[in-house]
């Protein structure tokens, strides 16, 4: 599994977003990038980390971030959820893993006591350079916007 840590050089991601179109890293040149990586839409945290990114969505963009969301859900899923909660950024689907992989949050997890593989949700701040800037791995799916402000 891949460990990446604050400096290492971001993989290159793409994918599909909700609506089906092709996002690249490089569509967002000229501003940082926060990376957030979740484990499946429309469940109470994942809900309440997109939408504190909806709600803090100015404020955000003021800061010269670029939110995007990846998960391994399909983009008719994405679709649902970016529709049901009016989500102003992208969410990109990764039914196969490769960005999942590639940032190497993927792994086990125990929920309730029971063991499964699943996404770890963590924040990838990208910089300018292609950098990584800053990695939030303990997310507060409520405060994840203000945890983002702060560490830029």
């Amino acid at each position: 599994m891949t460990h990446l840590k604050v400096g290492d050089i971001a993989p290159v991601f793409s994918g599909l977003d909700s609506f089906g179109e092709k996002i690249n890293q490089s569509d967002f040149s000229g501003r940082r990038i926060a990376l957030y990586f979740y484990p499946k839409d429309d469940t109470p945290g994942c809900t309440a980390e997109a939408c504190s990114f909806r709600d803090s969505y100015s404020e955000l963009l003021e800061a010269g971030i670029a939110i995007v969301g990846v998960s391994p859900d399909s983009v008719k899923k994405h679709a649902k959820f970016t529709e049901k909660y009016n989500l102003p950024f992208p969410l990109i689907a990764d039914e196969d893993h490769t960005i999942i992989n590639s940032f190497g949050v993927w792994g086990p997890k125990k929920f309730m006591g029971r063991e499964y593989e699943g996404v770890y949700r963590e924040t990838f701040i990208i910089g300018l350079d292609g950098r990584i800037e800053e990695i939030i791995e303990k997310v507060k799916t409520k405060e994840s916007a203000e945890q983002i402000l702060a560490s830029v």
